[in-house]
């Protein structure tokens, strides 16, 4: 199997196992570009771009399971999105790039460890200001890096006992798409370019979504790909982080 090949099969599962928990997979598309060398230019726009199909994708399946609750999402958003347009004006060395990106990678690395099967058995109102703080601070990052966020927002809503599991997915799938598309409003005004290779990871990624969603909105366990998605992770970050590649 050649080094494309590989690649796509990667793109698939990543899609497929982000979508099952509600996510877009930006930081798992970031990870296996980071392996395959790409360069942040090229990185930032296509993981965005990515997210769109992915989360909305992930998000109709888990409205559709009456797991959405409007009332805590949109003060996440409200301060996201402007902050997420902002952060997509921002022009990140290469270097430094690659080393906040390697932080965040240990994020879902955790997420898919620790927080896998997390319970809430009782839950509590959200806070209106913790949640534009929390909101903001992400949204911002999110453009910045070009993830959607979800994978930093959906352990806060789980730790905080603020929804339970499926109720996080969909808040989070939602999440990542707005910010996916302020943040990459913001890029597109630096003046980025998509190739006809964007294209084909859409269409994998799209496939891998559709999938991950459906199955995660219904009871299918999946810990041996998340297992196995998270060690794909180790090794992207480990690459960020210590070498120069």
């Amino acid at each position: 199997m050649d080094t494309l090949a590989i690649f796509y099969c990667l793109l698939f599962l990543v899609a497929f196992v982000y979508a099952s928990v509600g996510h877009g997979g930006a930081s798992g598309y970031l990870a296996l570009m980071a392996l395959f060398s790409v360069t942040p230019e090229v990185m930032k726009p296509t993981a965005l771009l990515l997210n769109l199909f992915v989360s909305l994708t992930s998000f109709i399946q888990f409205y559709r399971g009456g797991h959405f609750r409007w009332k805590v999402f949109w003060p996440f958003a409200l301060a996201s999105i402007p902050l997420a347009y902002l952060g997509g004006l921002v022009v990140v060395d290469g270097s430094i790039y690659k080393k906040i990106l390697g932080v965040l990678l240990i994020v879902p690395i955790i997420r898919f460890y620790f927080f896998s099967n997390t319970q809430v058995k009782k839950e509590v109102e959200p806070d209106f200001t913790l949640s534009l703080l929390v909101g903001g601070s992400i949204g911002f990052l999110s453009g910045l890096i070009g993830i959607g966020g979800g994978i930093l927002l959906s352990p806060v809503l789980l730790l905080l006992r603020w929804t339970d599991q499926k109720q996080t997915a969909a808040l989070s799938a939602l999440f990542i798409f707005v910010n996916s598309l302020s943040g990459l409003a913001g890029q597109l005004t630096k003046g980025i370019h998509f190739t006809t290779d964007m294209y084909t990871f859409v269409v994998i990624a799209f496939i891998g979504g559709m999938c991950g969603a459906y199955f995660g909105a219904l009871k299918f366990k999946q810990a041996i790909l998340k297992n196995v998605l998270a060690t794909v992770l180790i090794v992207a970050a480990y690459k960020l982080l210590f070498t120069n590649a």
